[in-house]
């Protein structure tokens, strides 16, 4: 049965693709491994996923489930019958084989090393544990491409962290449908984030791995491709441009190609013209290859020593030293889905609160990815339960919230942080920059794209800025303008240089040159270009307005422009509000034009406004707007001032001329001064007010600090509550399987005895009935009722008075006891009483038998006949089994012989033979024994007193009533009376 499920399969494959059958699917050397992460519900998806794999599939499969730490379960022999697949437990240092099921013991963490299965102990034995998330990234850095992550059913989000990995590493990622899952939280949270290559039915599922992997075989391309696969790679490159208008062609090939490589194995398909050809008529699989190349696999404080040689000397030293900035900005280029912008302003908050700046110092984080769809859900800050085994405890309880969905970023983190489509590679650069992060990106590009990224980094820095890089990247020749504050962590401190001598091309590369030609013109425009931005730079700062950008509240954002004759810090506690810092003669005009603009989102624009400073006076013209555009900048608001040149004084020979209403003008004047004192003092109760209130503020939030506090224990119970439950589930299902099987071997145990016609009767320790055959009530009247009464209080027509006693005997000694009792109608029974013993070897009652005497007792009665007629006859008569030892003697033959019957029964009966005679008597006894048939012989007997007389013998068989012999009878007679 074996051969021909593994033919039928074959047969599939060479008629679907017409490829030489000879050729073997998997590489000897090396077989793909298979992790299966599974979870509540997921025992029947995985009994139906493996009922469908390859008996010879060439794969390994490891089996991975949330398991009761403190329950023995029985995944193994359930597993067993649904693959004939060897399944075993995971034990230490076993080495992985194909053609084999492996299965994750209860109450560790799997991991693989170098082909081999190490088990490690959980960190906790109760609560959320992720044993999926940790055997997916042990797999995917052990095995790289050939890695494959299955997902069935399972609540929660374990697994999706370990798909990013396998994802990461080119390998396989499939998933079960949300609508087939008994429990839909695992499979929904990998394919909502972007991770599953296929998501399909469970039972689906074996037949697209199989596929997958055959063709990632065949495809196998080259690093050097022929002219059609590379004129066919170039056409790949133009659709990705033309949908996503992202060149492709400064990547790194070999990523490039394995990339490829991967979408053509999951659409099945072996050459690179026609997958160009699929790309022209699927836009959605344009996408998806184009989300494939940008390879956004991330996570929380990736790589934690580099994170611990930030937080150590970069962070503190930036802090140290712009303290008197106010905020300091950093640029994550490549973000993904946020987990590095985010991590890195947590480390920026704790690496503050540890240095105890008096005054209050933020980070201002910009991150960037060509990702789209990325940059949504970055924005929304939303993450998986799965994150715990990246971030700390308290890191989860300050900077996150938790609810149903998992973890989001608390509003302290979100608003540092703002999100931007952004082409590190065609789109201008951020600058001004104190922390530049760009981890794992580098590595995919192109060696000449390497050469314009790094000193495009030193462009965007502040001096003795920062740059961060991936474990695996470096600045290469360009150590005269990073130098490295730990090789290690891969961490770099700008060095300055010169504009003149600093190698910097900011212009992205044509779109033709998809490998890097030199172009001879490319010192002119570096030039063009820098004295460009310098100028515009020197243009905002001396000849432009000022800008400032604050939110509703009057907060300052950003300040474009020279502010300080304008505003200046208030006394005391620092306070970055515009309407404090504001100057003599502008905060009145700028707080009613800051009220009109919130209220009629309109540019509201106020001229002629004299603003004191330095014992003179400035006239500038004020205008106030609240922004709805860009998208990023909705709702805060932009003050603009701009300086109005003073008019001329009057010639003094010119004598001045007074207006008649002068002293009117005066005293307006003097009102107007008293109205505006009275609004500051006004203004300053209000102010004194608000500190009340933050005062009142401050303790609200310390009580619902301890909300929030309270909170966390309860989602941590809620957390704990979900594992158990989980749990739960596996070991429910894994009874419902023992409850079936208990069941059929009840039905087997009551057919059989019901088949056997024999009455039996099962009791308790305390001799009442537990059950029951029928032809027992034939015997006892028992009912399906009388089950728990005991035995004594049940009618019987059995003549045997001491049952009950002789069972309690039995129970005391554990030795079984046999009794012959007959009913009131006269049948005979064999009455057999044995003790019940378990599995366990433990008594638990008794086992009463009742067989029918009543055969027995007729041939007792018949025997004894028979005996007695052959003791009334005078011939001597000895009796033999079948095979011919004697096992009677007659009173006569004794009586003659004079020996005693112990020394001739058996084979002794012989020496009472002549001795001239018992070789010949001995002869022919053996052939009638053979023959089976009647024989007569005359041979002479000793008598008591020693003389020999000649008897004649008849050797007479008794055949049972199947017609086998069952009996021998010898009468002799003495020849001489017999003439």
């Amino acid at each position: 049965m074996a051969r021909k499920r593994t033919k039928k399969p074959k047969a599939a494959r060479v008629k679907r693709a017409p490829r030489p059958p000879a050729r073997p699917v998997l590489d000897a050397a090396s077989f793909p491994v298979v992790g299966i992460g599974a979870s509540a519900g997921g025992l029947e998806a995985l009994e139906v996923f493996l009922r469908k794999v390859p008996a010879h599939s060439g794969m390994a499969f490891v089996v991975i489930q949330h398991l009761d730490p403190t329950h023995k379960g029985m995944l193994v022999e359930l597993l067993q019958r649904a693959t004939s697949m060897p399944v075993a437990e995971a034990t230490d240092q076993m080495v992985v084989e194909r053609d084999h099921v492996y299965v994750i013991p209860r109450n560790v963490d799997l991991s693989l090393l170098h082909g081999k299965l190490h088990l490690l102990p959980f960190a906790s034995p109760r609560g959320l544990n992720l044993p999926i998330d940790h055997f997916f990234r042990s797999l995917a850095q052990d095995q790289k491409e050939r890695s494959i992550g299955v997902i069935l059913s399972g609540m929660g989000s374990d697994g999706t962290l370990g798909l990013r990995a396998i994802k990461e590493q080119a390998g396989g990622s499939f998933v079960q449908s949300v609508t087939s899952a008994k429990f839909d939280g695992m499979p929904r949270s990998a394919a909502d984030a972007g991770l599953a290559d296929v998501i399909a039915p469970v039972e689906e599922l074996p037949a697209r791995i199989v596929a997958y992997c055959t063709h990632a075989h065949v495809v196998g391309l080259a690093p050097h491709l022929e002219d059609k696969a590379q004129s066919a790679l170039d056409k790949v490159f133009v659709i990705l441009r033309a949908q996503t208008g992202n060149d492709f062609t400064q990547y790194k090939r070999t990523t490039i190609l394995r990339r490829i490589e991967r979408r053509m194995a999951l659409h099945q398909i072996d050459t690179m013209t026609s997958y160009a050809r699929l790309l022209r008529g699927d836009p959605a699989e344009v996408e998806a290859l184009f989300k494939e190349l940008l390879i956004g696999v991330t996570s929380f404080f990736r790589d934690p020593a580099q994170w611990e040689t930030l937080e150590r000397e970069v962070l503190p030293a930036l802090i140290s030293s712009r303290w008197n900035v106010g905020t300091l900005r950093a640029w994550v280029a490549g973000c993904s889905t946020g987990e590095e912008a985010y991590s890195l302003a947590m480390a920026f908050r704790e690496a503050r609160d540890k240095l105890k700046i008096v005054r209050r110092i933020s980070l201002q984080v910009f991150a960037t990815d060509l990702d789209r769809d990325a940059i949504d859900r970055a924005r929304l800050g939303r993450y998986p339960d799965s994150i715990i085994a990246d971030v700390s405890p308290e890191r989860l309880r300050r900077f996150f919230v938790h609810d149903d969905k998992g973890y989001r970023i608390g509003r302290e983190i979100r608003e540092s942080v703002v999100f931007a489509p952004h082409n590190i590679i065609m789109d201008p650069p951020f600058t001004k920059m104190d922390i530049v992060s760009c981890r794992n990106l580098v590595i995919y590009l192109s060696a000449e794209l390497q050469k314009k990224l790094i000193p495009l980094f030193h462009y965007c820095l502040n001096p003795g800025g920062a740059l961060l890089l991936g474990t695996a990247e470096t600045v290469g020749a360009y150590t005269n303008l990073f130098a490295a504050v730990d090789p290690k962590s891969r961490l770099f401190r700008r060095i300055d240089q010169s504009m003149n001598t600093m190698p910097l091309d900011l212009r992205p590369p044509p779109p033709g040159r998809a490998r890097g030609s030199a172009d001879p013109h490319d010192a002119e425009p570096k030039a063009a270009a820098n004295v460009q931005a310098i100028a515009d730079r020197v243009l905002a700062q001396q000849f432009g307005p000022l800008g400032v950008l604050c939110n509703d509240k009057g907060d300052v954002l950003y300040i474009s422009g020279r502010a300080g004759k304008y505003f200046e810090p208030a006394v005391g506690k620092a306070n970055l509000n515009v309407f404090a810092m504001a100057r003599e003669g502008l905060r009145h005009a700028l707080t009613d034009a800051f009220a009109a603009a919130l209220r009629e989102t309109r540019p509201v624009i106020v001229r002629g406004v004299k603003v004191g400073m330095n014992g003179g006076t400035q006239t500038l013209d004020l205008t106030v707007q609240l922004l709805t555009e860009p998208r990023e900048l909705k709702g805060s608001v932009m003050v603009v001032i701009d300086d109005v040149p003073t008019p001329p004084k009057r010639s003094k020979d010119k004598p001045e001329v007074r207006s008649p209403n002068a002293a009117r003008f005066a005293a307006v004047q003097t009102d107007l001064q008293r109205a505006r004192e009275d609004v500051k003092t006004t203004r300053e109760e209000m102010q004194t007010s608000q500190e009340e209130l933050k005062s009142t503020n401050e303790e609200l939030q310390s009580t619902n600090e301890e909300l929030q506090s309270t909170n966390e224990e309860l989602t941590t119970s809620k957390e704990e509550m979900q594992s158990l439950n989980e749990e739960l589930q596996t070991v429910n299902h894994e009874l419902e399987a023992k409850v079936t099987e208990l069941s059929r071997s009840a039905n087997d145990m009551k057919n059989l005895l019901n088949s056997t016609d024999i009455a039996t009767l099962f009791l308790d320790d305390e001799l009442r009935v537990r059950r029951f055959t029928p032809p027992t009530g034939r015997i006892i009247k028992l009912i399906p009722s009388d089950a728990g009464r005991p035995i004594t209080d049940i009618a019987s027509d059995l003549d045997y008075s001491d049952l009950a006693d002789d069972a309690r005997e039995v129970l005391r000694t554990l030795a079984f006891k046999e009794h012959r009792a007959h009913t009131r109608d006269g049948r005979w029974f064999n009455v057999r009483i044995m003790p019940y013993r378990t599995n366990d070897n433990v008594i638990d009652g008794i086992v009463i038998t009742f067989t029918s005497a009543n055969v027995e007792q007729t041939l007792e009665q018949q025997s004894s006949q028979l005996r007695q007629f052959l003791e009334s006859s005078s011939a001597l008569v000895l009796g033999f089994r079948a095979d011919g030892t004697c096992d009677y003697l007659s009173p006569q033959w004794l009586s003659y012989t004079g020996t005693a019957e112990t020394g001739q029964l058996r084979t002794g009966w012989i020496d009472q033979v002549h001795p001239d005679d018992r070789e010949r008597v001995r002869d022919h006894w053996k052939a009638t024994v053979r023959s089976g048939k009647r024989t007569d012989l005359v041979f002479r007997i000793r008598s008591a007193n020693g003389s020999f007389r000649r008897f004649a013998t008849r050797w007479i068989p008794i055949l049972d009533p199947s017609g086998k012999l069952a009996k021998w009878y010898a009468t002799s007679i003495d020849a001489d009376k017999l003439g």
